[in-house]
């Protein structure tokens, strides 16, 4: 089971508290688990990634472990306690601006 962490405009769309638990079938990568994701929560298609291209939306960030992954390619395997629902899978709405 993995914990994925929403922010809250996400958390208000698909009407979820702010973590929830997905079963990822393993290798486990950040596509595995929007592909999960998007599958359990369907209003969620298209505001993570794009319908057609599948890559990932401006001002959205992916972190696991305290790791950057969203400039990784999505088949990226995700560390061992992200795997295992030890630590959370992280989806950061991002602010740019000065």
């Amino acid at each position: 089971m993995i914990r994925v962490v929403l922010p809250q405009h996400l958390q208000a769309l698909a009407r979820v508290g702010s973590e929830v638990v997905l079963e990822v079938p393993p290798p486990t990568s950040v596509r595995a688990v929007l592909d999960a994701l998007e599958a359990r929560y369907p209003v969620l298609c298209g505001t993570i990634r794009d319908h057609t291209t599948h890559k990932r939306r401006a001002f959205v960030r992916f972190y696991a472990c305290e790791e950057d992954y969203s400039l990784e390619p999505q088949d990226t395997p995700l560390p061992d306690a992200v795997a295992r629902g030890t630590e959370p899978f992280l989806i950061i709405g991002a602010l740019a601006g000065g």
